[in-house]
């Protein structure tokens, strides 16, 4: 099996999500001129909602609480998502990764089973593959893919959440959990399951679940450290799949 980040290894969106973290914080300080430092960065990706905004309230808006930021945040989501799904919003939001679907396809004729692993809620998860699909004309990823987990939903009042945001990247359930439960394959055959991530998150993740893990660039794999817990390094999937191909 080979399972598949989604932000910046399958679609490219994370420039996007850091935008939704850049206007929350914007909406709590009454600013529409706040800009994210470019030292925010790796704390803004790769981790939960509410990482990414309380590591925002700490450095910016200091006093401001965790549940009134998560509030404008998914406001300022259920708008962009609605103006996109509708062909307005912002241009380019959600990218297919340069060959993704023929590493795809490949994988398909390999009879390798795929999983799609995200730290997103599913509320934005889904909008980004589903986006990716319809760019590739890939029909519909829910039918494609042999599983894919998410961060489930978020706890607002009103509605049922789940431990999405307790136990996202680099917490290893999300993998775990795609190979042992939707894919059938348990810990004793980990040496079975490949990994592809770009953030060091991602790779803990992986690896703290016990695959073998191949990072892709473009993200904050060698500024986080986790570099030496890659097994390959690539600058794209075809090359990936290379390897995939030539056996790790």
């Amino acid at each position: 099996a080979v399972l598949m980040d989604l932000d910046g290894t399958s679609v490219k969106s994370e420039e996007f999500w850091i935008w939704i973290i850049e206007k929350t914080t914007s909406s709590l300080l009454k600013d529409e001129n706040f800009r994210l430092d470019e030292s925010d960065i790796p704390f803004v990706s790769g981790h939960s909602v509410s990482e990414h905004l309380q590591y925002c309230i700490e450095k910016y808006c200091p006093g401001e609480s965790l549940e009134k930021a998560r509030d404008i945040y998914f406001s300022h989501v259920s708008h962009e998502m609605s103006e996109i799904m509708e062909g307005r919003g912002r241009k380019g939001a959600f990218v297919p990764q340069d060959g993704l679907k023929e590493f795809l396809f490949e994988l398909k004729k390999m009879d390798i089973k795929i999983g799609l692993v995200t730290s997103g809620l599913y509320e934005k998860a889904m909008p980004e593959i589903i986006s990716a699909f319809n760019t590739l004309d890939m029909g519909d990823p829910k039918e494609f893919y042999d599983c894919i987990i998410s961060a489930g939903f978020p706890l607002r009042k009103g509605s049922v959440g789940t431990l999405g945001e307790l136990s996202p990247k680099p917490h290893p359930w999300l993998y775990a959990e795609t190979a042992a439960v939707g894919l059938g394959m348990g810990f004793d055959r980990r040496s079975e399951v490949i990994a592809i991530e770009d953030s060091g998150a991602g790779v803990c993740s992986a690896r703290l679940a016990g695959y073998t893990t191949i990072g892709l660039a473009g993200g904050n794999i060698k500024e986080s450290g986790t570099l030496p817990m890659c097994s390959h390094y690539c600058g794209s999937l075809l090359e990936a799949l290379k390897i995939i191909k030539g056996g790790i």
